[in-house]
């Protein structure tokens, strides 16, 4: 995903379709409002909250949306006002690994607060975090000019649609992380710490992901549900119902991958135990050939006469008792693999 660079302010108009003006003042957005046969965007990134309030005042926005789209960990929702619907929504991408500033056991994940107002002739939206392509959400709507003939739907249509690939691309390299991971766990020269320490980078990453993906189905829905209480250009219900598909989709994928982390982690925790086991058997093996030799010097160590006391045929029968006791259970735990 290409991000873009800074730009705080963002507006477009277009009448029946066609981008009429497009970078004009805050100061024009009311009147541009006003006019029946207009349709509006502007977007604010990172605005200063008493700007955002008297802007708010100016539009009609409610306030309490306003606060909403300014609050830190604002959930993902879809409210209904009066004068307009009100969204907060998530675009996630993923940190390259190689990043300096990113430990090998820290999220990746970064996150940008979409909120968006929904007015009857226009949309704002407000960004907070992380940069996001927005680029890519005028594309998309330079790409079908014929949508956004039918108002304001359109256009967040555009916006959503544009959020949740990014998400299935998130979803996408966190499968790919795990699918590595699966090999790492077998492979017998790396490292149990590093392998924990990636499971639960990975964890992390889906537990955050998953608070931005789920909701969004609801979110849609609450979308669809609105336009049916209020049926106007039906020629998008079936954009927005490919859309929810896709919301499904990344919410499914996401549960899955979580079940393969779960998976990924039990199944560390078995190999762990295994070659635990094979450490100890080994231990045990070479502990109990080990005893034999200890068991015939300590018992011709005594400071009594003995058979062969003081003669060479008590070493020769000491080192034969030592060499085939030895020997002899050297080759029976390396038949039963335990050495």
């Amino acid at each position: 995903m290409t991000i873009e660079t800074k730009r705080t302010l963002r507006t477009r108009r277009w009448t029946d379709g066609k981008l009429i003006d497009e970078d004009f003042a805050l100061t024009e957005v009311a009147r541009h409002l006003a006019d029946r046969d207009a349709l509006v965007w502007v977007d604010l990134w990172d605005p200063d909250h008493d700007d955002l309030l008297a802007l708010a005042r100016e539009w009609d926005l409610d306030e309490h949306a306003v606060e909403d789209s300014l609050a830190r960990g604002e959930r993902t929702k879809a409210t209904l006002y009066p004068t307009h619907t009100f969204f907060t929504v998530y675009a996630t991408h993923l940190r390259p690994a190689s990043d300096p500033e990113t430990e090998e056991h820290q999220s990746r994940l970064s996150t940008t607060r979409i909120s968006a107002f929904v007015l009857p002739r226009g949309i704002i939206t407000v960004r907070r975090g992380a940069p996001f392509d927005i680029d890519e959400v005028v594309r998309r709507w330079d790409d079908n000019p014929d949508l956004l003939r039918h108002g304001p739907g359109a256009l967040l249509h555009g916006l959503l649609d544009v959020v949740v690939d990014g998400q299935f691309e998130t979803i996408q390299q966190l499968d790919d992380t795990a699918e590595e991971l699966e090999d790492l766990l077998f492979d017998g020269q790396s490292s149990t710490k590093r392998i924990q320490r990636r499971v639960y980078r990975l964890r992390k990453e889906l537990v955050e992901l998953r608070r931005v993906v789920l909701p969004m189905r609801e979110v849609i829905n609450a979308v669809m549900r609105h336009r049916a209480e209020h049926p106007l250009a039906p020629e998008l219900d079936s954009w927005y119902t490919d859309l929810y598909d896709h919301a499904i989709r990344a919410t499914e994928w996401t549960e899955s991958l979580r079940d393969m982390v779960t998976t990924i982690f039990e199944t560390n925790l078995s190999l762990q135990d295994a070659r635990l086991n094979v450490v100890m058997k080994k231990l045990t093996g070479w502990a109990a050939i080990i005893a034999v030799p200890t068991a015939v010097t300590g018992w011709y160590g005594m400071n009594v006469p003995y058979p062969g006391f003081d003669e060479p045929a008590g070493l020769i029968t000491a080192a034969l008792v030592i060499v085939l006791s030895a020997g002899g259970l050297y080759v029976l735990f390396k038949q039963r693999d335990w050495l």
